[in-house]
């Protein structure tokens, strides 16, 4: 099993830097190439299972965005409320496996309606984790809030079960929400500087990603939040093992 966990693979999402297709930023595609086969079998699986027509968008977008960049594809699959009653055994037919980005909770909750932490335990091939995608994939899942309310909802879950694919947590998209208020605080200095203290969080910008072979890398800027600080430990263009 190889993983990409990234922020944003088609660049930021707050246009801050434009790329067509997907960023090749850090060597993103540089190191996807290493592994991807020629004929691979692909599938997304979705952030939100009931909004059908935003699922077959992303579907068709990713799959054109591969195609353009050239990567060899047989087949892409999506995975949604439509298209979830799956085997472990069909899911690992896949040599591809694409965990979208939305919402984390809603994400998490039907990775919990389909037993993906179990069926995708042991997959022997390519899976790249998208923003909420990236976050699930942990054992134990950071919620940063995100939407309004969620921040003074004394029931909303900030650490939930994910998929026990890594046990780093990550938090995207840090050049565009790292000044963002939420529920009238500051989501980082008042919200999640407080949900660090006891846990180590790797924050990451468009651009950056980890790369989980055998061991843990962290590719391009990224930072270290644990303990109420957060320090600049890898530049762009630079690897950090972790």
């Amino acid at each position: 099993m190889v993983i990409f966990l990234t922020s944003s693979p088609t660049g930021p999402l707050d246009g801050s830097r434009k790329v067509n297709g997907l960023d090749k930023k850090n060597y993103f595609v540089e190191n996807l190439r290493k592994y991807w086969k020629e004929k691979s079998r692909c599938c997304i699986i979705a952030a939100n299972p009931h909004h059908y027509h935003m699922n077959d968008e992303m579907c068709n977008f990713f799959r054109d965005i591969f195609l353009k960049e050239h990567f060899s594809i047989q087949c892409f699959d999506l995975i949604d409320r439509r298209y979830c009653d799956f085997t472990k055994e069909k899911l690992h037919n896949y040599d591809v496996i694409i965990l979208g980005g939305g919402h984390v909770p809603t994400q998490n909750q039907f990775f919990k309606d389909i037993h993906l932490r179990e069926k995708i335990a042991d997959f022997n091939g390519i899976i790249i984790g998208i923003s909420a995608g990236s976050m699930n994939s942990a054992n134990l899942v950071y919620c940063q809030p995100e939407e309004n309310g969620e921040a003074i909802d004394p029931s909303f879950q900030r650490w939930i079960t994910g998929l026990n694919l890594t046990k780093t947590n990550i938090i995207p998209h840090y050049q565009m929400v790292k000044d963002k208020y939420l529920d009238g605080m500051r989501l980082y200095e008042d919200i999640t500087y407080q949900d660090s203290i006891n846990h180590q969080l790797i924050v990451l910008v468009d651009g950056s990603y980890i790369l989980i072979d055998n061991k843990e890398t962290i590719y391009g800027e990224s930072y270290l939040l644990s303990n109420e600080h957060i320090q600049l430990i890898c530049h762009d263009n630079e690897t950090k093992v972790i």
